[in-house]
């Protein structure tokens, strides 16, 4: 049923030992706006969509959010794998070494666990679909600022996939929209 290849959607090879970028990217993790969030949404929203495209959508893009979770944690676990009590303690890391040692957890970088408040399913379609788009929009700006913040090009460059990723999902959901407009306003036969 399943293939599992040994690989990330896109290569993630960090050498350099990072706490503080560690923990910037964190949130993306298991933050409000982060990868486990937005999968849970797509992945909760498919069931009222009212059209196979919408549900194919949602689901497809929630897929892969899942594997953007796994790449993201890849990150984290790369730049602090490695790292020194010091430069925990030197990047204010200490709270979170305390309760998970260099294990991933999701939360985000200032240590507030994942929340399901941050799954937004309203069962409205349209509603739906808004709430999606701005959560890429606002996903898309969070890469950016930690592009900002990064100096090492091998977080950079999966910071700037999964930046450009964002933007594809959404133009998909924006596609997506004027399809339930219309399938919406569309007279029924029945």
């Amino acid at each position: 049923m399943w293939f599992y290849e040994k690989k990330t959607q896109y290569p993630v090879k960090i050498k350099k030992t990072d706490p503080r970028m560690a923990k910037y990217i964190l949130s993306q993790y298991g933050g409000p706006d982060g990868e486990l969030a937005a999968s849970l949404r797509y992945l909760s929203q498919r069931y009222a969509m009212p059209t196979p495209e919408a549900i194919a959508t949602l689901n497809d893009i929630g897929t892969e959010e899942l594997a953007h979770f796994e790449m993201i944690g890849s990150m984290v676990y790369q730049l602090t794998k490695d790292a020194s009590i010091e430069q925990i303690k030197a990047t204010d890391n200490g709270v979170y070494y305390t309760d998970h040692d260099k294990g991933i957890y999701p939360s985000t970088g200032t240590g507030v666990p994942f929340n399901a408040a941050y799954i937004q399913s309203k069962g409205d379609p349209m509603a739906d679909i808004h709430e999606d788009m701005a959560a890429e929009q606002k996903a898309r700006a969070t890469y950016e600022h930690l592009l900002d913040l990064a100096d090492d090009p091998d977080v950079m460059e999966p910071l700037k996939f999964l930046r450009e990723r964002e933007i594809v999902h959404f133009q998909r959901f924006g596609e997506v929209m004027d399809k339930l407009q219309e399938y919406l306003n569309s007279k029924k036969y029945f």
